[in-house]
């Protein structure tokens, strides 16, 4: 993997702004930030508004022009969002990124943001070998400065690791569902919806064609399809413990499997015990442990 570019923020008036600067370094693997004449600077502050950054903001390092703040990098791009400047192609954001991940072969590269309410000078663009600009309303141009930056940390990110980058694969590989699943899945969704007198204006035989679609776009795996199904089991459970489910049609009056009245085959007995795993499955989601 390539070096991260260096942030050189010119004259950052707010100390939130040089927070969120530092907390996005660390976001994306960006180790240094150069500060040139901030109007503020307290390392204890700033660390208490960007958490678990300590390492980021002890290699903060200060200069007193852009000059000397570039002086060891071989090569610079500065984030402007004057198209107009003259005679200076402008790159957007992503291709930006790749010049830096290619030019971070040679040695230390820089990212140049400006002021929050003036940017950089012609002077300091000049310093710049490349300018890049982020794509904005014409009429309402100016990004926050944190906000600029984060775009071009993620961009330099993506250059660096590969947008398509590995994941943690699951704890548990996924068994597909079978099509016999998904076809006990139906049966007793149709029967549930019929329970629910779902059908009474609506046409049966097109409502399970537009639930099997829905169903097969979402690919399910087979505690998928068993949660689904216990849904539906249960559905008709309720209304028959409530003593308002009406007449069923024949071909509805029992799960799918089963056989007979207390009879349920090995897999509609799963179904049956499903809901109990829905909910342990529900604790694992986004966000549990």
């Amino acid at each position: 993997m390539t070096a991260p570019p260096i942030i050189v923020l010119v004259e950052p008036q707010d100390l939130v702004n040089i927070a969120a600067t530092v907390r996005i370094a660390k976001n994306f693997g960006i180790e240094w930030v150069r500060l040139v004449k901030p109007q503020v600077f307290d390392p204890y502050r700033i660390e208490g508004i960007a958490h678990n950054t300590g390492d980021v903001v002890e290699r903060i390092r200060m200069f007193d022009t852009l000059e000397a703040a570039l002086a060891d990098c071989v090569h610079a791009v500065a984030m402007t969002a004057r198209e107009r400047s003259a005679k200076r192609s402008l790159l957007r954001p992503r291709v930006a990124a790749e010049v830096v991940t290619e030019r971070t072969a040679d040695g230390p590269v820089a990212v140049v943001f400006g002021r929050e309410d003036k940017g950089l000078t012609n002077d300091e663009l000049d310093r710049c070998q490349t300018l890049a600009t982020i794509a904005t309303n014409p009429r309402h141009r100016s990004l926050n400065l944190a906000q600029a930056v984060a775009i071009m940390g993620y961009e330099c990110w993506n250059a660096r690791e590969g947008i398509d980058q590995a994941r943690k694969p699951p704890r548990r590989r996924a068994v597909r569902a079978r099509m016999d699943d998904l076809d006990r899945t139906f049966h007793d969704w149709h029967r549930a919806l019929w329970a629910l007198d779902f059908f009474k204006s609506r046409n049966a035989e097109n409502v399970m064609r537009s639930f099997r679609e829905i169903v097969f776009r979402g690919d399910l795996d087979l505690r998928e399809a068993k949660l689904l199904r216990a849904m539906a089991l249960e559905t008709v459970h309720y209304l028959t413990r409530h003593g308002v489910l009406g007449e069923l049609p024949e071909s509805l009056r029992l799960p799918a499997g089963m056989k007979g009245p207390r009879e349920l085959d090995e897999d509609a007995d799963e179904g049956e015990a499903e809901p109990g795993e829905g909910r342990e499955g529900a604790d694992q989601g986004p966000g549990a442990g």
